[in-house]
């Protein structure tokens, strides 16, 4: 695995899990870090998983952590580690015997990651949950979808932007305060919170007065007829995002339309929609986007996840690769002194497992012992 861009030297040590763990793990190796991920040894032979792609740029090693071998190779891992990711819920780690104290105890400078959906404390904490669960205790769900009910925004803001991406940040602070203190720290990475952070701009907006607690009814969640979709002639959509008078203005140009002197008045809005909804629909997409893409309209058409790669935007810019056969998102974001590596194959549970245990400077007859015990799995090739 090439050790190119800009996180090359740092190691993490990560817990197999779904959502925000993996998708950190993708982050961190596709910008050079090493991340070795320890899955379970029952998931060698099972289907490929659906996280697939967001395995991309790691390692895997199967082992059995109930079993005190597999724990010991997991604390040696981690003694080699700058950081390490605990996935489970709270206390788990501290059954299993890979707890932050335990694995501090031989390596001071370990950044202990906690990735949880409700946190470490609280009356939520010991419950399970999904994205969405998170999402709808920080007052995110509340706020997307239209104005008849909530609709979960895949799970971007939870698992993804609240959680892996956050775990990312919380990583990586604390590794550059570790580098300069000599010790590392526990941190505790929530989806809650993490997507509660996503939404700072709009709970200051609330406190202002700016922003109504109800769906549809704001600048920027598809009330304003100037910030929303339309449907197009052939069944497509056409997005526009005029906010500022001068865009608003090319915009009704290239439409057709008249400005109407309450164009920014929140009662006048549906009105303003209607209009514009009705214009849309007398063109195709493709007519739309050869009319409406100009330096100054602010308007896109709504691609699908097929066609959003094929894009010339997205081509020029090289946003999207190929890797074996799977056409999925470049690393981000661009680095001009240290580029990644384009992304290799994903690691599949247990595809490096061999390579992992002699790094560590086991002899062939103890990992023989290991895999033959059943406490570590091997799969695909080695090497």
């Amino acid at each position: 695995m090439s050790a190119a861009g800009p996180l090359a030297g740092v190691r993490v040590l990560m817990m197999g899990g779904l959502g925000p763990g993996p998708f950190c793990g993708m982050l961190l190796g596709d910008l050079g870090a090493e991340v070795i991920r320890v899955d379970r040894p029952g998931e060698v032979d099972s289907p490929p998983p659906v996280d697939v792609v967001m395995r991309r740029g790691q390692r895997s090693i199967a082992l059995d952590a109930k079993d005190e071998r597999g724990r010991e190779v997991i604390h040696a891992l981690a003694e080699r580690a700058d950081a390490f990711v605990d996935v489970y819920r709270p206390g788990v780690a501290e059954r299993l015997g890979i707890g932050p104290n335990d694995l501090r105890a031989r390596n001071p400078r370990l950044v202990y990651a906690r990735m949880t959906g409700y946190g470490q404390d609280g009356p939520y904490a010991q419950l399970a949950g999904h994205d969405i669960n998170y999402i709808a205790l920080s007052g995110a769900l509340h706020a997307t979808g239209p104005a008849e009910r909530p609709v979960p925004p895949l799970n971007v803001l939870g698992d993804f932007g609240g959680g892996g991406m956050l775990l990312a940040v919380g990583l990586l602070s604390g590794i550059v305060e570790a580098a300069r203190s000599g010790s590392g720290q526990v941190v505790d990475v929530a989806m809650l919170d993490g997507s509660a952070t996503l939404m700072a701009v709009f709970y200051g907006m609330l406190a202002q007065g700016s922003w109504r607690d109800r769906r549809e009814a704001n600048l920027t969640d598809g009330g304003a007829h100037f910030y929303r979709t339309y449907e197009t002639a052939d069944g497509k959509h056409f997005a526009v995002g005029a906010l500022e008078g001068r865009f608003y203005a090319e915009l009704c140009a290239r439409l057709g339309i008249e400005v109407p002197q309450d164009y920014d008045d929140h009662e006048a809005w549906d009105k303003h929609s209607e209009v514009m909804a009705a214009r849309f629909r007398e063109r195709t997409r493709a007519e739309w986007e050869r009319e409406l893409v100009t330096p100054e309209s602010c308007a896109s058409p709504v691609l699908s996840l097929a066609e959003a790669p094929g894009h010339p935007q997205n081509v020029a810019r090289g946003t999207f690769v190929e890797v074996d056969g799977v056409v999925q998102p470049a690393p981000s974001p661009r680095f001009s002194k240290t580029p990644p590596a384009p992304p290799g194959r994903p690691a599949l549970p247990g595809d490096q497992t061999v390579d992992v245990l002699a790094e560590l400077g086991l002899d062939h007859d103890a990992v023989r012992r290991l895999l033959a015990d059943g406490v570590a799995r091997q799969s695909g090739p080695a090497g």
